[in-house]
C-alpha cells in the first residue's frame, strides 16, 4: 500500500486528522472528479444526453460492484442509500401471521423499525437472539432458535455502527441455509473496510452504502440480490425500470435484481461509486482490512490508558469502529475538543439509540472511526487531544 500516494489522491488529509468514516469517509480525488466530470457533461450537453454518453460506464459499473462483494453483475441493483436498499429487500418479503424474524441486540434502529412495521402489518413476530460472551450475536442460541421452526428471515447487521464488533456472518450464513430461512445483511459499516464476498457468506440480500468505509459518493448504495432470491421477490413498489408494462392491465417484473431499482437515480453518484469500488480494489480489499484494523487496534489501546476512560467495543474480532465514554466529561464536549484542537479532529457523538441491548439508554458515546489513509501519528496525536479535552 503506498499511503503517501493514497493521501496526496485525498485533498482532506491535508485539512482534518479524519476519522469518522463510519460516518462519510474523505473520497479519494479519482472519484470526486469522476463525479465532477459527469456534472460538467450534463451542464454542457443536458441531463439525459449525458447519460446516453455514459452508457457502457454506467453498464460496467454493475460489474465492477459485483467484483467488489463477489457477485455476479445481474445480482447488483444501484439504489440511494443503504437504508433504501434494505427497504427494497425486506419490504419485498412477503411475510405470513406467525412467521418469524430473528435478528441482533445491537440491530440499526431504522431495520428495527422495519422489523415492528412488519408485525403490525403482517403478524410476523420479532425474537433477538442473545449475544454470546464476545458480544456478538450467539451462533448456538440461533441454531436453537431456527430448528423451531417458521423463521421467514435472518436479518442481522455486519458491523454495528456504535462499536467495534464484527459479527460471524458466514456462520451464520451455514446456519439460515440449512434452515432455509432467507439471510438479509445489513453491510453498510463492512464494506470497504472489510473483505465482504457474499458467496463465502452465504447471505440473500446485502445491503451497502457508498459514502462510509467505501468512501463514495453520499446518496448512493447498492443492493446485492441472490439471482435465485431475486426472482422470487416483489418489490414494494415499481417503475419503468423494473418492470415492463405488457398490455393495459399487465406487466412483468425485470428477472434480475434490477427490478428493485427505479428509472431516476444519481447517474453521475452511480460513476462515482463504480470508481469508488474501484480504487479500493485496486489497494487491495484484505491490504485495508488488514490497515483498517490494526489502526483502531493501536486507538484502543491508546484510549484506554487514560484515566476514566471506558472503551465500549465488543466481539471476538473488532471493526474499524472504536466507541468510548468518559466517567465525568460528556462525548459532545470530546468531540467540540478535538474539532477545535489546532489540527482539526473530526470524530462523532454515537446516540446508541438501540432498544434490544439496553433497558434505560446509555449515555452518548464518542465515536472515532479511521481507515487505512489514516497514519500511525494521526491515531496518537487524536488520543493525546482526547486525553487534553478531559484534563482540560
Amino acid at each position: 500500500m503506498d499511503l503517501d500516494r493514497i493521501r496526496e489522491q485525498t485533498p482532506g488529509c491535508r485539512e482534518v486528522v479524519h476519522l469518522n468514516n463510519a460516518g462519510a469517509a474523505l473520497q479519494p480525488a479519482p472519484v470526486s472528479e469522476t463525479v465532477r466530470r459527469h456534472l460538467e457533461l450534463e451542464d454542457r450537453i443536458g441531463g439525459y444526453e449525458a447519460a446516453d454518453a455514459a452508457e457502457e460506464a454506467l453498464n460496467e459499473s454493475y460489474s465492477v460492484l459485483a467484483r467488489l462483494v463477489g457477485a455476479d453483475p445481474d445480482e447488483i441493483a444501484f439504489v440511494e442509500n443503504a437504508t433504501r436498499a434494505w427497504d427494497m429487500a425486506f419490504y419485498s418479503i412477503p411475510f405470513r401471521p406467525g412467521e418469524r424474524i430473528l435478528t441482533t441486540t445491537s440491530e440499526y434502529a431504522s431495520n428495527a423499525l422495519g422489523f415492528l412495521q412488519a408485525a403490525q402489518r403482517h403478524g410476523a413476530v420479532v425474537e433477538v437472539v442473545p449475544d454470546d460472551g464476545h458480544g456478538q450475536i450467539c451462533l448456538d442460541s440461533l441454531a436453537r432458535m431456527l430448528a423451531d421452526g417458521n423463521v421467514r428471515l435472518v436479518a442481522i447487521n455486519h458491523v454495528p455502527t456504535h462499536d467495534g464488533l464484527i459479527n460471524p456472518a458466514a456462520e451464520v450464513g451455514k446456519l439460515a441455509r440449512e434452515a432455509g430461512a432467507l439471510y438479509l445483511l445489513d453491510a453498510c459499516q463492512s464494506v470497504g473496510q472489510l473483505v465482504v464476498d457474499v458467496r463465502e457468506i452465504g447471505c440473500d440480500l446485502l445491503s451497502a452504502t457508498g459514502r462510509k468505509f467505501l468512501r463514495g459518493p453520499r446518496g448512493t448504495g447498492f443492493l446485492y440480490a441472490r439471482r435465485e432470491v431475486a426472482r422470487e421477490l416483489v418489490p414494494p413498489f415499481i417503475d419503468l425500470r423494473s418492470a415492463d408494462w405488457t398490455g393495459p392491465d399487465a406487466y412483468e417484473l425485470r428477472p434480475d435484481a434490477r427490478r428493485f431499482e427505479n428509472w431516476e437515480r444519481f447517474v453521475a453518484g452511480q460513476l462515482g461509486l463504480a470508481a469508488a469500488a474501484s480504487y479500493a480494489m485496486d489497494i487491495g480489499l484484505a491490504a485495508i482490512e488488514e490497515r483498517t484494523l490494526a489502526l483502531a487496534a493501536r486507538l484502543r489501546a491508546g484510549l484506554a490508558e487514560i484515566p476514566g476512560v471506558t472503551v465500549h467495543d465488543r466481539g471476538e474480532r473488532r471493526s474499524g469502529i472504536v466507541a468510548f465514554t468518559h466517567e465525568t466529561v460528556a462525548a459532545p464536549q470530546i468531540v467540540a475538543a478535538l474539532a477545535a484542537a489546532p489540527r482539526r479532529i473530526n470524530v462523532r457523538v454515537a446516540e446508541q439509540t438501540y432498544r434490544y441491548d439496553a433497558g434505560a439508554r446509555p449515555p452518548l458515546r464518542v465515536r472515532v472511526s479511521p481507515h487505512y489513509y489514516n497514519t500511525e501519528d494521526e491515531i496518537d496525536l487524536a488520543v493525546a487531544a482526547v486525553a487534553t479535552a478531559i484534563t482540560g
